[in-house]
């Protein structure tokens, strides 16, 4: 049986769910981290867990040399043929990354957008900042950007609805033990369809932890994607920078 993110990344309706994650909230994670750290052109990022590639492209617009990868060929299809599109050298790999095996080192990797916390062992979670910090250069940088926790609970909607034509998205979501659960439910005409997501919540300070027993060293904590500096009730997202 495969996981939820192997079925739910490789739907299209998956893409109309997530159709608000808009080029502005792109362009300005990737200024907040470029504004954040010394990189030269041309130095090779690696993006893990791209999805439709909106951070990959950007990077690689701005002259880096740039390996993305993800799980999905759903969403990989949608960034090849956005780099293609802008003539843009970008290597993709379909990989999960639990099985990723790679033997370059790189000047930054990033983790974006809650990429973080799909599987249900906390070792393999913790894997991925294992695999990210042994394939820094020295004095490279590791990005992850992930949900508030505090905020999250005083922020969540339980239900909601969305519209795209005469499809109708019903989303449900509920903490469940360290995770937050999603069921969406997609109605066309006569067709309904369920999908699922299990994320494991990490707070700020257990993703510190996990950071720094992994090799790295915390650089900055940022609370959002216009970099306001992390507030534990306020901020929406846990965006951490640290170094080999």
């Amino acid at each position: 049986m495969p996981n939820w993110f192997e079925e739910w990344f490789d739907t299209e309706e998956y893409l109309n769910v997530y159709r608000h994650r808009n080029e502005e909230d792109a362009k300005n994670l990737f200024n907040l981290i470029n504004k954040n750290i010394l990189l030269k052109k041309e130095s090779k990022v690696l993006d893990l867990a791209c999805g439709a590639g909106r951070h990959s492209i950007l990077f690689a617009k701005n002259g880096f040399d740039v390996t993305a990868v993800d799980i999905s060929d759903n969403l990989l299809n949608v960034a090849r043929e956005t780099a293609s599109e802008l003539a843009l050298n970008i290597n993709f790999i379909n990989s999960d990354l639990r099985k990723l095996h790679l033997t370059e080192k790189y000047h930054l990797i990033l983790n974006l957008f809650t990429s973080f916390g799909y599987f249900e062992s906390d070792d393999e979670n913790e894997e991925i900042i294992k695999f990210a910090s042994e394939h820094l250069l020295d004095n490279a940088y590791f990005v992850i950007d992930f949900f508030n926790i505090v905020y999250l609970k005083k922020n969540i909607i339980p239900v909601s609805y969305d519209k795209i034509e005469d499809v109708i998205i019903k989303q449900e979501r509920v903490f469940e033990g360290n995770r937050i659960l999603k069921k969406i439910t997609i109605t066309k005409k006569n067709d309904v369809k369920y999908y699922y997501e299990s994320v494991r919540t990490y707070s700020k300070d257990e993703l510190i932890t996990l950071i720094i027993k992994n090799g790295l060293r915390i650089q900055n904590i940022i609370g959002n994607y216009l970099g306001v500096e992390f507030e534990e009730i306020n901020s929406p997202r846990v965006i951490i920078i640290a170094k080999k």
